[in-house]
């Protein structure tokens, strides 16, 4: 378990208050109360930050409940065609038809739908901090333990610079990181070693994902200019996403299969 969870920790030990579900329904109920008096009480630049992020997302929620009466509701004269020519006041009123209701059905799912994609590993081990961390012993008498060691393969960019040690607070070492990984195309059958470009996304942690941690089922990004991939447009495909199908850290190198 990571650091820090000292309550799911409780709650597994001990189990839950008796008006646990009680006390959540009444938290959840004054959460609009307590944000409107955040709102009232704000003032400066944080005020104008705070309600222009609280209005996008008021925004979102009307589009989104829209879509969804669009979807359910059918319009009244669909089908009707009035007779003679029609003012141009007119042209939208009671007219609507279900052909913008499904375009925007799929739009929502267009919406939903991004940032996913159809990985080969689609589950994979979570990691926890103790196994992803070692705790670095600092200071003369070696009790300060704020420091963490990466015990898995990283990524670092071109243009990293390490912080002055007293400063550091994750350390990467050398030997643990990647500059290249051997990437699999699932259509063509073959493995090309290519450049790594960065790390997307590290399903156990964001935290890990902001490191660079490549773990098994890691989608990394890799510079596939090598292979001379063009898209329908004819432009030169430069980098692409992978998801990595192997523990790098006990095998000595970073195994991939492309996502196409």
């Amino acid at each position: 378990m990571p650091q820090n969870e000292h309550i799911e920790l409780a709650q597994k030990r001990h189990g839950k208050r008796l008006d646990h579900e009680e006390r959540v329904r009444k938290r959840e109920a004054r959460k609009p109360h307590k944000l409107a008096d955040k709102a009232k009480s704000m003032h400066g630049l944080k005020a104008k930050l705070y309600h222009k992020k609280r209005h996008a997302e008021k925004v979102q929620m009307k589009k989104t409940i829209k879509m969804h009466e669009e979807k359910k509701s059918k319009s009244k004269k669909a089908d009707v065609v009035p007779e003679g020519a029609v003012p141009a006041y007119l042209l939208d009123r009671e007219g609507q038809t279900r052909a913008k209701v499904l375009s925007n059905m799929v739009k929502q799912k267009r919406k939903e739908k991004a940032g996913k994609w159809n990985v080969p590993l689609p589950k994979v081990r979570s990691m926890g901090e103790d196994e992803v961390f070692k705790v670095v012993r600092t200071g003369k008498t070696r009790r300060k333990g704020y420091k963490r060691m990466v015990t898995k393969a990283t990524y670092v960019g071109e243009d990293f610079t390490r912080k002055p040690p007293k400063y550091e607070r994750f350390i990467r070492p050398m030997a643990l990181r990647y500059k290249k990984a051997h990437v699999t195309h699932p259509e063509l059958k073959a493995t090309f070693q290519l450049p790594l470009i960065g790390v997307k996304k590290n399903p156990s942690s964001p935290m890990y994902t902001s490191l660079g941690v490549i773990t098994k089922g890691t989608v990394i990004e890799v510079n596939v200019s090598e292979l001379g991939l063009v898209t329908q447009g004819g432009k030169v495909v430069w980098g692409k996403y992978a998801q990595v199908t192997n523990n790098p850290e006990n095998d000595g190198c970073i195994n991939a299969v492309l996502l196409v």
